[in-house]
């Protein structure tokens, strides 16, 4: 399936809103990857489809996973809404013929993050964050400027913000984040 077919079916599955997103998502990969020398054809394709399951009710989407030989840790059992990464990532493979395992992974990590990220993964974590249709959060144009400038300040940057976000709020941080942050807090170059 080419992109276009891909962005056609993908409209047919999302919100309006959750479709714009996505094409934001799409636009601000592709040029993320012209800046840093990343494969702009899959951070398009990376971009377009990172939430091509965020269509599934949560109470479906732990099912889901695990029919599919998911891992599901309990901090996603208890906040099912953090599995969309994992599944967008199975239903790219599935439902939109993806098998290029650089694409897969930065869909399933476009969420959490992980120590040790690629390119393209950190490309599509933060198109997500700073995509033009995002609602403005605390210093958005800092970090759209880090993003085409120094992606792993940039990086640290989203991730401390979101950590002190939930925290603040009293909401549960994914482990994966958390260890994510420590990892290039401490790797910092």
């Amino acid at each position: 399936m080419d992109r276009i077919e891909m962005t056609e079916k993908l409209k047919t599955k999302l919100s309006v809103k959750r479709f714009e997103h996505s094409i934001g998502v799409e636009y601000t990969a592709g040029t993320m990857a012209f800046v840093h020398g990343a494969d702009y054809e899959k951070a398009l394709i990376a971009g377009l489809l990172h939430d091509c399951a965020k269509y599934v009710p949560n109470d479906k989407k732990i099912t889901k996973c695990i029919k599919r030989s998911i891992p599901v840790s309990e901090c996603e059992r208890a906040n099912p809404e953090l599995l969309h990464a994992k599944l967008s990532a199975a239903y790219a493979k599935e439902k939109y013929g993806v098998n290029d395992k650089e694409i897969l992974s930065a869909i399933e990590f476009h969420t959490t993050g992980r120590p040790g990220m690629s390119l393209l993964e950190k490309i599509i974590y933060i198109a997500d964050y700073i995509e033009p249709n995002r609602n403005i959060l605390p210093e958005m144009d800092e970090i759209r400027k880090e993003a085409y400038t120094d992606l792993d300040k940039c990086l640290i940057h989203i991730l401390k913000n979101s950590v002190k976000y939930l925290d603040k709020k009293g909401a549960v941080v994914d482990p994966v984040t958390r260890k994510t942050y420590e990892y290039y807090k401490k790797n910092k170059h």
